[in-house]
């Protein structure tokens, strides 16, 4: 039997108070406990970024965070970036610009997209691929995926 502690965390601007084994992953807790299955379980090792969240405004792999490391911290998943049903202008963008194919990769995508556009509104085309390096597209989607971030960065999306 594992040891179970108690945790309070804000996800998508909702608070949580729970109760988590010490082992269990925020991956974990996202997809199994609060049903958002956004963030998706891929390499477990912090190579793909499909499991990408935002705690804390920072863009981190979730299958390599534990859950009781989030304690007292505010969690974004890519549920919580559309407002009042309106899409973010990041994924308005990501349809505009065809960047989104099997989608497998687009929730960790769009966090980390988000996450850089935060830190720096007019990135280059260098600071994108930069900024993204750390989400792999199976399907091959960078261009499209750099062209979105261009559009919001620029004002052109929804």
């Amino acid at each position: 039997m594992s040891e179970t502690l108690s945790i309070e965390i804000t996800v998508n601007g909702r608070p949580y108070q729970l109760d988590v084994p010490a082992s269990r992953t925020l991956l974990d807790l996202l997809r199994d406990d609060l049903a958002l299955t956004g963030a998706k379980e891929c390499c477990v090792v912090g190579e793909c970024g499909a499991c990408s969240v935002l705690v804390n405004g920072m863009a981190i792999n979730s299958c390599l965070m534990l859950a009781v490391e989030a304690d007292g911290a505010e969690i974004t998943t890519v549920e919580g970036l559309a407002n009042g049903g309106q899409l973010d202008p990041l994924q308005g963008a990501f349809l505009d610009k065809g960047a989104v194919q099997c989608g497998f990769c687009t929730p960790g995508q769009l966090i980390a997209a988000h996450a850089l556009l935060a830190s720096n509104p007019h990135p280059t085309i260098a600071e994108i691929q930069e900024g993204l390096a750390g989400n792999l597209c199976r399907c091959g989607c960078y261009f499209q995926i750099t062209d979105a971030v261009v559009a919001v960065a620029e004002g052109e999306s929804r």
